[in-house]
C-alpha cells in the first residue's frame, strides 16, 4: 500500500510517498521524494517566535503537498506528518499547526528530540547495514541528533540556529568562525561517553541537507541523485576541506558550486563546520552519505 510522510525541520520540509510493506515494516519502492527550503525556524532561536513571513513560506509548501497528494489518490489527513527543532522552540508553534491542519488537512506531531533520533535511525540506514556497527548523525537547521543502538541524544547544533548566532558576515571573519568552532565543540563534549561506549569498528551515517549537499559537491554533480549519493563516503579531510572553502567565500560565490541549492548557500558552512567537528570530537575518519533518514522512519509510527 502507499504510505506517506512529511519531515518539516528548521530549513526544508520533505514529501515523502511510498509503497510500504506492512509485514516487514519496509519501503519497497519510493513513488515521491520532494524537498523544499522553507526556512520555517528564521529568528526562532533568537525570538521564540515563527516569523511571519516563515510561516506563509511552509503553509504555501504544504498547500503544494496536499494538492499533490490528492492527485495520487491520496488523504493528506492520513499522511504521518512530524515537526521538529523549531517547533519545539517556538511559542507560536501549537497556533500555526492549528491553522495548517484547517488549510491542508496535515495533522503534525511535534517530536521530542529522543523521538527524533530515535526514528532518524531506523530511517537513515541503508539496506545491507548492520544496525549494531551503525552511527547516524543527523544535521538541521536547528538540532543535530546522533543515534546508535545503545542510545543517543539531540544536541541544540543546527546549521540555521548557528549561521544566526556566530556566521554573520559575509565571507565570514576568523572571530566569527573560531567562536562557532568553539561553541560546537563544546556542545559536543557530553557524547564522550556515549562515544567511548560504541563498537570501535561502527560506521557513521550523515543524514539530511547537509551531508547530501557535500556528498553531491564532492561528485561534482549537477542533479540531484540518490542512487548515486548512497554511495559516497566522505573522509573527515575531505569535509575539512569543504570547511576551509566554504569559508572564504561569499555566499554569491558558494552558489557557483555544482549542485548547490542556492537557498542553502548562505547555512551548508556551519552545517558543514557541525558535520567536521563532530567526527574530529568523537574520532569518526569518514561519514557514509544516506538519502534517507526521519521522513522513512516515521512511516513505522
Amino acid at each position: 500500500m502507499l504510505r506517506s510522510s512529511i519531515d518539516l525541520g528548521t530549513n526544508t520540509c520533505l514529501l515523502l510517498v511510498a509503497e510500504w510493506d506492512a509485514s516487514s515494516k519496509t519501503v519497497t519502492r519510493t513513488q515521491l521524494d520532494r524537498s523544499e527550503i522553507v526556512r520555517l525556524g528564521q529568528g526562532v532561536d533568537q525570538n521564540r517566535m515563527l516569523h511571519p513571513d516563515a510561516m506563509k513560506r511552509t503553509l504555501d509548501c504544504l498547500k503544494q503537498y496536499a494538492q499533490d497528494l490528492k492527485a495520487l489518490g491520496l488523504n493528506p489527513a492520513d499522511t504521518v506528518a512530524v515537526a521538529t527543532s523549531q517547533a519545539r522552540d517556538s511559542s507560536n508553534g501549537a497556533k500555526f499547526f492549528k491553522e495548517v491542519q484547517a488549510t491542508t488537512g496535515f495533522k503534525f506531531q511535534i517530536l521530542t528530540g529522543d523521538d527524533e533520533a530515535k526514528y532518524t535511525f531506523q530511517g537513515g540506514l541503508l539496506p545491507g547495514m548492520n544496525p549494531e556497527k551503525a552511527v547516524v548523525i543527523d544535521i538541521g537547521g536547528g538540532s543535530t541528533e546522533f543515534m546508535s543502538t545503545i542510545g543517543g541524544k539531540s544536541l541544540d547544533l543546527g546549521s540555521v540556529r548557528f549561521t544566526e548566532r556566530f556566521l554573520k558576515s559575509d565571507p565570514v571573519t576568523d572571530e566569527e568562525f573560531w567562536a562557532a568552532q568553539a561553541a560546537i565543540d563544546q556542545e559536543l563534549q557530553v557524547l564522550e561517553p556515549w562515544r567511548d561506549d560504541l563498537d570501535l569498528e561502527s560506521t557513521l551515517l550523515g543524514v539530511a541537507g547537509t551531508v547530501t549537499s557535500l556528498a553531491q559537491w564532492q561528485l561534482d554533480l549537477p542533479q540531484f541523485d540518490a542512487a548515486k549519493i548512497d554511495q559516497v563516503t566522505l573522509s573527515r579531510g575531505d569535509v575539512h576541506r569543504m570547511v576551509e572553502e566554504l569559508k572564504w567565500r561569499t555566499i554569491q560565490e558558494r552558489k557557483e558550486i555544482v549542485g548547490m541549492e542556492p537557498k542553502r548557500a548562505d547555512v551548508l558552512l556551519a552545517g558543514a563546520l557541525i558535520l567536521w567537528r563532530a567526527m574530529e570530537v568523537l574520532d569518526f575518519s569518514e561519514v557514509r552519505v544516506s538519502t534517507r533518514g526521519l521522513r522513512y522512519g516515521i512511516l513505522n509510527i
